[in-house]
């Protein structure tokens, strides 16, 4: 059921952040995550009319970039959990959530590492 959810992120960015947080517990589940997961579902079906939609005529070629994390989020590990998105114009084209790599020791080294990863995506996209 993960795996499905993952894929309909591509078109789904609202929800982004709960799959990918009902992801980290595939390898122990328990009936709390199943129920997380059926709830997503039900949020899908009521709201099939949601999707990303870019419209043809546009003029300018702007790119934005949000970033925001949390600080020490998993009470496991007390890694931050990072979200970033993207905008051309004000269209969005890219977005991510992901739990950091490392341990940050404060709010700002969470909000700086989760800046790095949404600057270089901006970078990316003024190449293409």
């Amino acid at each position: 059921m993960i795996g499905s959810l993952l894929y309909l992120t591509v078109s789904r960015p609202d929800i982004m952040f709960s799959v990918c947080l009902c992801a980290r517990f595939q390898a122990d589940p328990k009936e709390s995550h199943l129920t997380a997961v059926k709830r997503i579902f039900r949020y899908l079906l009521g709201t099939q009319n949601l999707g990303i939609w870019y419209p043809r005529h546009s003029t300018s070629f702007e790119i934005i970039g949000f970033s925001d994390s949390d600080f020490a989020g998993c009470k496991v590990d007390r890694k931050s959990t990072s979200g970033t998105c993207q905008f051309i114009r004000q269209f969005l084209v890219s977005w991510s959530s992901r739990k950091q790599n490392s341990v940050a020791l404060s709010t700002a080294k969470a909000e700086y590492i989760d800046l790095r990863s949404c600057v270089a995506q901006v970078l990316w996209l003024k190449q293409t």
